[in-house]
């Protein structure tokens, strides 16, 4: 990656987490930490690696991006709004009344998103249906699906990755946020889910391990994936959960906190 893509990239990632810290500060709480911990995740996949049209967001060969981890349903959001699925001002509705925005994402209400998301784990399975879909129907789209660590703790996860695994989709990535934390507590201190390279292998995958937040780890990562045959692959980000707001970088109370206007200032401050 020459240095130019990566300042620009860089550039786009601090612009999503001002409008992150501005939607949830406009509402006064909401899903902070792991909606920032999967920005650059998010910024590589919409401007460098996934086939999309803005214009024509049913595309049938449109690549497809499940967030398992709805509750980055934020995240998400704002990367649609960025990349002009809908209005940037609209991401200041975010979970108020009537909104198109609710916490999670839901497919019938927000214009982009591919699949809805509440309880965890189910994800995964969506995404192992579509990429089989695309299979069958000789369409040339990849699906990318965005799991959290704690979700791991999921059986379903494991269901949807075995299978996977036997069919061989190579067409499939899944992107592990791996921020060690999650609702309750440091996520292996309620149930240990490492190594998680050596499960996802168990299953039949690819796996890379990278720094979630390197632009550099992450197109060598995907585009790699690209290379993999007969086999899906499975990219384990190691992320700093709130990462880019220092009144939520790696703090266990950041998966759902208040963030007041002067917490809001200090973030614009903080992203300039």
């Amino acid at each position: 990656m020459n240095e130019e893509k990566e300042r620009r990239l860089t550039q786009l990632s601090k612009e999503a987490r001002r409008w992150l810290a501005r939607m949830i500060g406009n509402i006064g709480v909401g899903h902070v930490g792991g909606s920032l911990s999967i920005v650059e995740a998010l910024v590589y996949l919409y401007y460098e690696e996934m086939r999309v049209r803005p214009d024509d967001p049913h595309w049938p060969d449109r690549d497809r991006l499940v967030l398992s981890k709805g509750h980055a349903g934020p995240a998400l959001y704002t990367l649609l709004a960025m990349k002009g699925y809908f209005d940037k001002e609209l991401l200041l509705t975010l979970n108020q009344p009537g909104t198109r925005l609710p916490s999670h994402c839901d497919m019938k209400l927000t214009t982009g998103i591919d699949m809805t998301a509440g309880s965890l784990g189910q994800g995964l399975s969506a995404a192992v249906g579509m990429a089989l879909a695309a299979r069958m129907e000789h369409r040339p789209y990849r699906v990318y699906c965005i799991v959290g660590d704690g979700e791991q703790q999921e059986g379903q996860i494991w269901e949807a990755a075995m299978y996977a695994g036997s069919q061989g989709l190579d067409n499939l990535v899944v992107l592990v946020d791996d921020n060690g934390m999650q609702i309750d507590d440091y996520t292996d201190a309620l149930n240990a889910v490492r190594p998680l390279d050596k499960r996802w292998e168990s299953f039949g995958w690819a796996v890379m391990n990278v720094d979630g937040h390197s632009f550099r780890d992450l197109e060598s990562a995907l585009t790699r994936a690209r290379t993999v045959k007969k086999r899906p692959t499975a990219v384990i980000m190691s992320t700093v959960k709130g990462k880019g707001l220092s009144v939520a970088e790696g703090k266990l109370g950041s998966h759902n906190m208040p963030l007041s206007p002067e917490d809001v200032e200090n973030a614009l401050k903080e992203l300039q």
